[in-house]
């Protein structure tokens, strides 16, 4: 067993080892030993330089840093204790500021800089080639060139942000766990899902709430408690009860106003320091878009074009209930809209979603997904034994693979052609009130392709969600959008263990932000091709296929409400390039009244208005979106128009699949990433596909 758990370069990760205590010991130890890395490189002589002792050694230095804050980080999102927190709250000054210091060290700058100048970078491979270059832009964008007082206030920045997000993602996570809502009437329930029920039922019993004999039912905020509620629940008491407290997240006692107004300021300092007008410009510079006021304009474009369609679908809802009920409704109260517009649906299509969960239990979901993918990819995937324990000395049965936590599951991934282990990954689907909210994919280590001598070095992954978890003795049963986040979260997977890039920093997702989205959302076309269906939506108990007049309701009632859910994406891309681009018109103003002004073309207006969205927006606050939620529609727009091979040339046609995996896949940021749309596609993106699939 390593002596330094945080620090090993063992491809398995050894998770009972890694304790508080013994991540302040390998962290710090990592820093000093990155410290001397650099200095090592800072000392040589400008003629003495080559690729692999300047940008080679660089890239190489801060890794056992990165591997081990990662694992650390990883810990917090997965198990956050109040230990971790502080641990990580102690450590952050010192990360930050050696993070800090590398960028702004002017020795290291001026040593690279000769370097990149040097006659043998001609002879380098296209990708090392483009790699100097990326890492010099990235030094610019981090404050090489600025004075030294300067970047001092750089520092200070930096280190102050990074505070202010784990702030932020901590006063989250403790408002949604601090609510619940538990009953004993079980008139509230009627018309909740037998699943939610049961779901609210075992949730109860686990906090050693009700019996058999006086049951009770027990309510949360996370996903797959609150989402039944405002979309079936008859009770609309219950449903504003769960809609109020919903939105009031990041409020009262877990107010984080203040936090959203000085770290907007601090970007916008950040931003001017490095000599750009706002920080979108600073963070979309090289990306795709190019600047903020691009993103904005194609936001905006989207929304003209949505907005008749959104404002038609809205009042067909409220006309609709209005019917229903046999009473006037002038304004639609907000938690009766997602219930109403399900009415609506149903009435319409004779479809009720809930009806699906039988046939996507999470085992022939996955299993049938991994199949799908190896046929049009070309890989394998097998599924690992593991083992979860307390404690680093307990025995682990010989060839099982330990986890963090006893739900985690575990693959390995291998390439169909040749064999090789091209990577491996866990996985973790169900919610804890110690895990963070949302769904996500990550890299623990990053591989390289075979080199001369040295063989592959596979990749090691993980994707993590909050879905419908098992009831009882019936294993997990998730609705068609669980079922989509979870091939969204594969996408993202394979674009990193498929990675065939020598360069880790330009390997795998590490890739333009408004691009990183492509690979992901191409997937969840999948879950609406029948063909598709066919292999996975299997029913948990007789296995039978999901039958056919079923799917052709699902499919014939996908467009209803397209426009009001692209309409809500389009509002947190818009509300977020506004606070970033415009910065000083919304500074110190109250939240509420930004949230309403700015997004007043984005929404009806409703009976009742909640707190502002901008007090729990984790995405572009503590996780790494801002100025790049826009992204989402971006890379949605780009994903709908390379569908389009797909559908012409056959949705398992591995020639299609194969080049998708050489095209997009594999390349990571080894070329631009309009150049590798262009190589797929053979042209540039079509910015209509997506109104054309949506409307």
């Amino acid at each position: 067993m390593s002596k330094h758990p945080f620090l090993s370069t063992d491809f398995l990760v050894n998770w009972s080892a890694l304790s508080p205590d013994q991540a302040r010991l390998d962290i710090r130890l990592a820093i000093t030993q990155a410290q001397s890395a650099i200095e090592v490189i800072c000392q040589l002589k400008h003629a003495d330089a080559s690729y692999e002792n300047s940008f080679a050694a660089l890239e190489e230095a801060p890794m056992p840093l990165m591997r081990a804050w990662q694992r650390l980080n990883h810990l917090r999102s997965v198990s956050d204790t109040p230990e971790l927190r502080e641990l990580i709250n102690e450590l952050m000054p010192e990360v930050v500021t050696f993070s800090s210091m590398l960028t702004l060290n002017p020795r290291l700058y001026a040593l690279l800089e000769s370097a990149a100048a040097a006659d043998w970078v001609a002879e380098l491979s296209p990708v090392k080639q483009r790699f100097i270059t990326e890492t010099l832009e990235d030094f610019r964008e981090s404050g090489a060139e600025l004075n030294d007082e300067q970047k001092t206030r750089y520092t200070e920045i930096s280190m102050r942000l990074a505070e202010l997000s784990q702030s932020f993602g901590e006063r989250v996570l403790d408002a949604t766990n601090a609510w619940e809502y538990v009953t004993s009437n079980e008139a509230e329930l009627i018309g909740l899902p037998d699943s939610a029920k049961a779901a609210a039922l075992q949730d109860a019993r686990s906090k050693g709430l009700g019996s058999d004999e006086a049951p009770q039912w027990r309510f949360s905020l996370q996903q797959p408690s609150l989402v039944p509620v405002l979309t079936y629940a008859e009770d609309a008491s219950l449903r504003e009860r769960v809609w109020r407290a919903f939105g009031s997240r990041g409020t009262a006692g877990f107010d984080t106003s203040a936090l959203v107004h000085e770290i907007l300021e601090l970007r916008q300092q950040k931003a001017a320091l490095l000599g750009y007008a706002c920080y979108s410009d600073y963070a979309l510079s090289r990306r795709m878009a190019g600047s903020g006021a691009r993103a904005l304009g194609f936001i905006d474009d989207m929304h003209d074009k949505l907005e008749d369609a959104f404002r038609k679908e809205q009042e067909d809802i409220r006309i609709f209930a209005q019917q229903e009920t046999g009473e006037s409704i002038e304004l639609m109260q907000p938690w009766s809209i997602s219930f109403w517009s399900e009415r609506y649906r149903k009435a319409l299509y004779d479809f009720d979603g809930e009806l699906l969960r039988p046939y996507f239990p999470m085992k022939s979901v996955l299993d049938g997904m991994f199949a799908l993918y190896s046929d049009l990819f070309g890989f394998n995937i097998t599924q690992r034994e593991v083992c979860y324990r307390e404690e680093a000395n307990s025995p682990m049965p010989e060839g099982a693979v330990e986890v963090w936590h006893p739900d985690v599951l575990f693959y390995d991934l291998h390439d169909s052609d040749t064999g090789e282990h091209m990577g491996s990954f866990y996985a973790d689907w169900y919610p804890r009130e110690t895990k963070r909210a949302g769904a996500w994919m990550d890299c623990l280590a990053c591989g390289l392709p075979p080199m001369g001598d040295s063989p592959r070095k596979p990749h090691l992954g993980l994707m993590c969600g909050n879905m419908s978890k098992p009831l009882g003795d019936q294993p997990a049963q998730l609705t068609h959008s669980e079922v989509e986040t979870v091939f969204h979260e594969f996408g993202h997977l394979i674009h990193q263990l498929l990675s065939e890039v020598e360069v880790r920093s330009l390997s795998g997702t590490n890739v333009a932000w408004d691009f990183v989205e492509l690979p992901s959302q191409i997937h969840e076309n999948w879950c609406w091709e029948p063909e598709a269906l066919q292999r996975f939506a299997l029913h948990w108990e007789s296995n039978e296929p999901l039958p056919e007049d079923l799917m052709e309701r699902m499919l014939a009632a996908r467009k209803c409400g397209a426009a009001s859910f692209a309409m809500r994406q389009l509002s947190f891309a818009k509300i977020d390039l506004e606070l970033h681009a415009h910065t000083e018109s919304y500074l110190n103003r109250n939240l509420e009244e930004i949230d309403r002004e700015v997004l007043a073309s984005y929404r009806i207006p409703l009976s009742d208005k909640a707190p502002s969205m901008l007090r729990a927006f984790s995405h572009i606050f503590d996780g790494g979106y801002e100025s790049g939620y826009y992204s989402y529609k971006w890379a949605e727009m780009l994903e709908a128009d390379a569908f389009s091979r797909f559908a012409k040339e056959g949705i398992f046609n591995p020639t299609t699949g194969r080049d998708f995996r050489r095209c997009i896949l594999s390349a990571g940021n080894s070329r631009p990433a309009a150049e590798l749309y262009r190589n797929f596609m053979q042209r540039d993106p079509d910015p209509e596909a997506l109104l054309k699939r949506s409307l």
